[in-house]
């Protein structure tokens, strides 16, 4: 284990400690223009075009993905690039965002006019207020810090960490403006962990699974083949019209005989739980895991109306990366 009073320990902790400083100095900046900015972006017809030279470009791509993920349209535009060809990518009624540190990269420079003369607007985030860039745009994000988290104060640390941080704001306001919700976030994200928990449901899922189930007069040894045959750990009882009477698990079975010692005339009805807990087929897998971790429990049955149509295992939410 590390000592947090070693030299390694001491760096990690200042870096910590300078890069949320530069976080924290962020909401000395959620002024007009802030304001301004976000207001531009959201009214605008086109997209927001973000662009960006050395360790900000990166930046500028993780807030377009950002953007695009939570329902405001962005592109990517290196600012190299742009000035070979690829500023045909701009078209009229976009919002031009250019991140920089200092605000006076050649590449920015040369950049900056040819925006303009474009007639879009141009949103400069940038860590020098007294740069071309800051001059030069229509509206400012002031993102400067104090120090960089690197000991020579040169490397790209804390004041990319605030771009960062400021990009998400960004994107989090537009969010609340754009009234963007979680079933909005599930139509971009269809294939990941993210999204299965804001889309699937119970019913996309049950029905893969065997359907134990027994009459209640059911033997010991009917249930116990049930169970067995259906490889889920659990089986319904229900009456003949298919109505949920009752549900027995594998616990169940070992309590029973732990505590019989007659066991020749035990039927299902003697065994079962029940008024278990079932669940419609129309929820969403996450209430299911919620049903079942707040009850401490592996399967639900799965009934409309009282009728018994399956079950639903824990094991079919961990294979869907819903655990």
């Amino acid at each position: 284990m590390l000592a947090m009073n070693s030299p390694i320990a001491q760096t990690a902790l200042h870096t910590i400690q300078l890069e949320a400083q530069s976080v924290a100095g962020l909401a000395a900046f959620i002024d007009a223009s802030f304001e301004k900015a976000v207001q531009t972006v959201h009214a605008a017809k086109g997209r927001l075009v973000i662009s960006g030279i050395g360790k900000s470009a990166i930046v500028a791509q993780k807030i377009v993905s950002t953007l695009n993920s939570t329902g405001t349209p962005a592109l990517f535009m290196h600012a190299a690039d742009a000035i070979h060809g690829d500023l045909g990518m701009i078209q009229e009624g976009d919002v031009v965002m250019i991140i920089s540190k200092s605000g006076e990269s050649p590449e920015i420079k040369v950049l900056v006019p040819l925006i303009k003369n474009f007639g879009n607007t141009l949103v400069g985030m940038v860590g020098n207020t007294e740069s071309f860039l800051a001059i030069n745009a229509d509206i400012l994000l002031n993102t400067t810090v104090s120090k960089e988290a690197c000991p020579n104060n040169l490397a790209p640390t804390s004041s990319t960490t605030a771009q960062m941080v400021m990009g998400d704001v960004l994107a989090v306001c537009l969010m609340q403006l754009n009234g963007f919700t979680g079933q909005d976030f599930a139509k971009f994200h269809p294939g990941g962990n993210l999204g299965k928990r804001l889309y699937l449901r119970v019913s996309d899922l049950y029905t893969a699974n065997e359907k134990p189930a027994v009459l209640p007069t059911a033997t010991l040894k009917e249930v116990i083949v049930e169970i067995t045959a259906k490889r889920l750990g659990v089986t319904a009882v229900t009456g003949a019209d298919g109505q949920v009477a009752g549900i027995i698990t594998d616990g169940d079975l070992r309590r029973m005989l732990e505590r019989s010692d007659n066991i020749q005339s035990v039927t299902a009805k003697d065994i079962m739980s029940a008024n278990p807990k079932t669940i419609l087929p129309s929820l969403l897998a996450v209430e299911a895991l919620d049903t079942l971790r707040n009850n401490d429990i592996s399967q639900l049955i799965v009934a409309e109306n009282g009728k018994y149509l399956g079950i639903l295992h824990i094991h079919d939410l961990v294979r869907e990366g819903i655990v």
